[in-house]
């Protein structure tokens, strides 16, 4: 590697992450209460991308998990929550994290994804109907992780997608929206978990991805924006799905992630000096993963878990 790069903090950032669990009372944790099952499945994933998952106490977060389980089948975001296909999938993988995909009930679960897709084959987020690729991403990764995509038009959610695409070669979250990375992510990783990668246009669409790329080594999700250490994931899972991850300067990107750091607390924010959280944390590490950092295990690119949990669940049956 070319100059010198700081090192990960992992220690710091495992402490960091067991302290945010434990605080349920500031500010912070009161206004993101209804985001609970998304904040546990970044924070227990970037334990287990470190190594350190088992100083956690698994039965507590199962128990708490399976609380969040609405009638419908959906999870919310917290007890008491209403249900949403988001927090259906972090759910999912959180179980899937423990391998305790056993105490759901496969049915009623995919059932309720499956009632979300719509007749032209896109997906709603909840009962109330806001339509996106998001949701198409998260109702095909789950139902992939639980093995039961036939539950759903597959075809149907593929061409919906291709529909998304725009002549730069991405996609937005409907017909005709901006292309940004966050959305490219979801609709290649879709495509990936589908089979339907030849619908994407990969040296087009490699090239608006690298361009995201500032002079800093960080990445951005749309031109002339900031860079931001969430789209360290966004922008390389999607170009390692598309073979064109060479085209960007990993050593770089690296550098702006360790700057990211803070190196006495632990955590990582958006940008070098930043306020830290755990969203930023675990896109964080999960970019040094994609990067193949020493010390940090390897994660899938598509399903955003480490690969050893993914091979687990297609592999050990």
């Amino acid at each position: 590697m070319g100059g010198k790069i700081g090192e990960l903090e992992a220690e710091k950032h495992v402490q960091y992450i067991l302290l945010v669990e434990k605080r349920k009372d500031d500010f912070e944790s009161v206004v993101t209460e209804h985001l609970r099952m998304n904040g546990a499945y970044w924070g227990l994933t970037t334990l287990d991308l470190l190594g350190k998952l088992e100083i956690v106490d698994q039965d507590e977060v199962v128990s708490w998990v399976m609380e969040c389980q609405h009638e419908s089948g959906g999870f919310g975001g917290n007890i008491g929550h209403d249900p949403h296909i988001v927090h259906t999938l972090s759910a999912v993988q959180v179980l899937a994290l423990f391998d305790k995909l056993n105490v759901l009930d496969i049915d009623k679960i995919t059932n309720y994804i499956a009632g979300l897709q719509n007749v032209d084959g896109s997906f709603s987020g909840d009962m109330w109907g806001e339509i996106d690729t998001r949701f198409s991403y998260i109702a095909i990764c789950c139902l992939s992780l639980l093995q039961c995509l036939d539950k759903i038009n597959v075809e149907k959610a593929v061409n919906y997608i291709v529909s998304c695409k725009n002549l730069d070669g991405g996609f937005g979250c409907t017909p005709g929206a901006e292309s940004h990375a966050g959305q490219i992510f979801c609709c290649v990783g879709a495509l990936a978990l589908t089979g339907s990668l030849h619908h994407v246009d990969k040296d087009l669409l490699g090239w608006w991805l690298c361009e995201r790329q500032v002079k800093s080594g960080g990445l951005n999700g749309r031109p002339e924006k900031l860079p931001d250490v969430c789209y360290s994931w966004w922008v390389l899972s999607s170009l390692i799905m598309i073979d064109r991850a060479h085209w960007i300067d990993k050593d770089k990107l690296i550098k702006f992630i360790i700057d990211c750091q803070d190196r006495e607390n632990g955590g990582i924010s958006d940008r070098p000096d930043d306020a830290v959280d755990v969203f930023h944390t675990y896109f964080g590490v999960a970019g040094l993963s994609l990067l193949e950092y020493p010390g940090v295990k390897a994660v899938d690119p598509a399903y955003a878990l480490p690969v050893h949990v993914v091979n687990r669940i297609f592999f050990s049956r």
